[in-house]
């Protein structure tokens, strides 16, 4: 009497894998310059920059070193806003007005007065951010 060892037929069908996008999202890099609103706490501790570039449209969130949990967390309100305004399918410097504008649904933090500034490049933000 022999037995045979054979597969489940489910492990010899075709699997099909399909790749599915995520939530739409801005570039994450530019090569121009950017440009870009503080954002502070209510305490007044800077907690990030929303930055922009329209060529390549490009936009994103930068935060500082050395925040503490809760200015972490308040952060998540702008990246919300990142991506909504990108699933309206709106240019980035049309965020920035957005956020300038009115950002009266975001609870604790707030877009510092005098903004939008530019920097001649994103690196030259991120080092701005680094220096809290």
């Amino acid at each position: 009497m022999t037995s045979e060892n054979r597969p489940n037929p489910r492990f010899e069908e075709d699997m099909q894998f399909k790749r599915f996008a995520g939530p739409p999202r801005y570039n994450r890099v530019a090569r121009g310059p950017v440009q870009h609103v503080r954002v502070v706490a209510d305490n007044g501790v800077v907690i990030g920059y929303v930055w922009a570039n329209d060529e390549d449209d490009a936009a994103g969130w930068l935060v500082p070193p050395g925040l503490g949990a809760a200015e972490i967390n308040a952060g998540a309100a702008w990246l919300r806003k990142l991506r909504a305004a990108k699933a309206r399918e709106i240019a980035p410097t049309t965020l920035l007005t957005e956020l300038i504008r009115d950002t009266s649904d975001i609870q604790g933090s707030r877009v510092v007065p005098g903004s939008p500034a530019e920097s001649t490049t994103l690196d030259e933000l991120k080092e701005l951010a680094n220096q809290g």
